[in-house]
């Protein structure tokens, strides 16, 4: 613990005097709390944080010309695809999947430190129910196709495996994360299998350079973004967890997406006979001005560009099939081999950029009164996990339909996308789907017979609601054994019990 004097010389050294100007108003315990978070500052490094933040988001974008002349789509011998490449070549790569997965050699990592702010609650993403009949979570579907995928390896190669799940969460979301797995007995997976960690955290800062107090004694602090994975791995002793527990390959990911294929075999299959030590999973951009960041080589270097930084001209280039030449969008889904993991985390992470958020933070203002500001007031620097990219040797990139894997939760239902309705519309049509695709027919209530699956907009709902168990199928496999030739009434949760009756049938 430090003394209020020494707490006050290093804020003058640090240009941050003020933080301490409601310290007469500060009750014994408060004073307490503060001074043991202001001594975790470095006075230099904070004045160059505050310094940094401020110049950065004064300073203008670089133009769109200068980008763009360096600009290359990522060759296509370096993307495969479920769209691009056939069945044999896919099965092959789900193969080696399965198989280094029956090795207990993939792990998978969750990105899981960010507040739900924009879907509007005070809880992690991953413990929110987006109307599901069977209510469940995004931490239990999850949970669960996790334990479906070993029990898949397990039953192809006869051999018992586990993939461990690594969950990165931040000062906001660790205790609640950590207690609601408890209270589900962690979704029935191995206890030691479920490691969370937290990121660092770092103070929001005002466009005059100064940090801002989210109350009188305590400074507004946020989580270093989706980048300051590497730091962690490096502060929790996570790689040597990793290494500890015969994990080779890694496949990353945000909470977010409630289509996310945990630890895929083809996508992991794909990366391991390419020989790649870091690989995307990207969609087709629905258009060009789709607000998505682009997977495609700056200068000879693999990177994400971001969809603010293209111009309108090169955002709307086309192929002579009339495709789009930058469509490789990105959604946060990643490979990575330990050794690359590694070697970014120990000597590359200072040499990653810092990005600019312009947030509305509440705070107190000079008066002490508390402001929740209806427009952004602070910047708030973050490291994005992908801008590893340019340290890759061997990077490839694998399409996926964004219908099959790609639908984030990210704001409240008042929006008009990325919603709970819209995260559930996508997996109870993919499950729909499913269930016709292996054979079965719904009925309505009346016994009325229910069309095909139609082709229907992100504001349609399938014509009869199925939601699958990830324990029953991983991937719609299995199904046909289950639902041949079965009619269906529809609403129809199908849980492992009724799997089983429906089979027996």
């Amino acid at each position: 613990m430090i003394s209020v004097e020494e707490a006050r010389a290093r804020l003058e050294a640090a240009g941050q005097s003020h933080l301490l100007r409601f310290w007469p108003e500060l009750s014994p315990g408060e004073r307490r709390r503060f001074l043991g978070e202001l001594a975790q500052f470095d006075p230099a490094q904070l004045r160059g944080h505050c310094r940094a933040a401020a110049e950065a988001a004064r300073r203008e974008p670089s133009a769109h010309d200068r980008l763009d002349r360096r600009l290359e789509p990522v060759p296509p011998e370096f993307i495969g695809g479920v769209g691009r490449s056939d069945p044999d070549t896919l099965k092959a790569w789900e193969d080696e999947g399965f198989l280094q997965i029956s090795r207990s050699r993939v792990a998978v990592l969750l990105l899981a430190g960010g507040q739900g702010t924009r879907l509007g609650v005070s809880y992690p993403k991953g413990m929110y129910r987006v109307g599901l009949p069977s209510g469940r979570t995004l931490y239990q579907i999850q949970a669960e196709r996790i334990r479906k995928l070993e029990r898949l390896a397990s039953e192809k190669h006869g051999s018992k495996c586990t993939i461990p799940w690594y969950i990165m969460t931040s000062e906001f979301t660790l205790e609640p994360t950590e207690n609601f797995f408890k209270e589900n007995n962690y979704f029935n997976l191995a206890r030691s299998n479920v490691i969370m960690f937290e990121q660092r955290m770092i103070p929001a800062v005002s466009f005059d350079g100064k940090v801002i107090l989210e109350n009188k004694g305590k400074i507004a602090m946020a989580p270093d973004g989706n980048g300051g994975l590497y730091q962690a791995l490096l502060d929790n002793k996570i790689l040597e967890d990793m290494e500890k527990k015969g994990v080779q390959y890694l496949h990353v990911y945000c909470v977010d997406n409630i289509l996310v294929k945990m630890a895929d075999p083809v996508f992991i299959g794909f990366c391991v006979k390419k020989g790649a030590d870091c690989g995307a999973k990207v969609v087709q951009k629905a258009h060009p001005a789709e607000p998505v960041g682009v997977v495609c080589r700056v200068g000879g270097v693999y990177q994400v560009v971001e969809y603010s930084e293209l111009s309108p001209e090169t955002a709307e280039k086309r192929h002579p099939d009339g495709t789009l030449v930058y469509s490789a969008g990105n959604i946060c889904n990643h490979f990575f081999t330990l050794d690359f993991l590694r070697a970014v985390s120990e000597t590359c992470e200072s040499k990653l950029k810092q990005h600019v958020a312009l947030k509305k933070v509440p705070c107190v203002d000079e008066e002490g009164n508390w402001v929740k500001p209806e427009k952004p007031n602070g910047i708030k620097m973050e490291k994005f996990v992908f801008d590893v990219f340019q340290f890759s040797r061997d990077f490839v990139a694998f399409e996926v339909r964004r219908e099959e894997e790609f639908s984030p939760l990210k704001n409240a239902d008042t929006a008009t996308k990325d919603t709970p309705a819209t995260a559930r519309r996508a997996l109870l049509s993919q499950h729909y789907r499913w269930a016709l695709a292996a054979g079965a027919s719904f009925v309505d209530g009346q016994d009325r017979k229910l069309p095909p699956m139609p082709r229907l907009a992100d504001t349609e709902d399938p014509p009869a609601t199925c939601e699958v168990s990830p324990l029953v199928s991983y991937f719609g496999e299995g199904l046909e054994a289950i639902l041949k030739g079965k009619e269906l009434k529809s609403p129809l949760v199908l849980e492992e019990k009724v799997a089983e009756e429906l089979g027996a049938q």
